[in-house]
């Protein structure tokens, strides 16, 4: 497999396209839907489906635009569905003052669970990663994870924001992902890539835990 990474929008949300032999799986497209759209045509394969780490507004934003266009279908965690259509929970209402719309997502999301899963030419482990936000999920490929805004290089995710929870957080990342392989990258929702073992022994927030 093949992995892009996308930076889009204002907040530079990762976006990631992962290429198998014959489709692309989308995760997080969060804004700028040219951008992704242009990747695809390079990549020139199908779309699988759209994947949500969780469903605030910086990376929900172009959701409509590229399940739309690829007639693909969305994938979220059950405790956040319905925040897709709820400008206070995805957070894109607190920015109205500033001129941004509202960001609703008119998609009828199917609900994806921990476990392995699989769809179409892609298999994959769902993990539950709660914290940053209440259904809050990690996807587990071979030798890579992407884990949305729970794990950044040296930082962690914010729990300042609805239903955030710093506890749960601090589980999710040293009890769920930490079991990881120490060799696996991070792909986090911002920013650059790392490793389980290098956020093990680097990442200040994770002292005392």
């Amino acid at each position: 497999m093949k992995l892009y990474t996308l930076s889009l929008g204002m907040l530079e949300t990762n976006c990631y396209l992962i290429e198998s032999e014959t489709e692309v799986l989308i995760i997080d497209p969060g804004a700028e839907p040219e951008k992704i759209i242009n990747q695809i045509m390079v990549i020139n394969k199908p779309v699988a489906a759209v994947l949500l780490t969780h469903a605030h507004f910086d990376h929900i934003g172009a959701v409509d635009e590229i399940c739309n266009k690829y007639n693909a279908p969305l994938y979220i965690a059950e405790k956040e569905k319905y925040w897709l259509t709820d400008a206070e929970l995805n957070g894109s209402g607190k920015f109205l003052s500033y001129g941004l719309p509202e960001t609703i997502v008119k998609q009828h999301p199917k609900v994806i669970a921990k476990g392995h899963r699989t769809i179409k030419s892609f298999s994959f482990e769902v993990l539950e990663t709660p914290g940053h936000s209440p259904g809050s999920l990690s996807f587990i490929f071979e030798d890579f994870a992407i884990v949305g805004d729970t794990l950044f290089k040296e930082g962690i995710g914010r729990t300042d924001l609805k239903d955030g929870n710093l506890q749960s957080l601090m589980h999710s990342i040293t009890e769920v992902l930490f079991s990881l392989d120490e060799e696996m990258t991070v792909y986090p929702g911002h920013g650059p890539k790392t490793t389980i073992g290098y956020e093990m022994d680097h990442n200040p927030y994770i002292n005392g835990y």
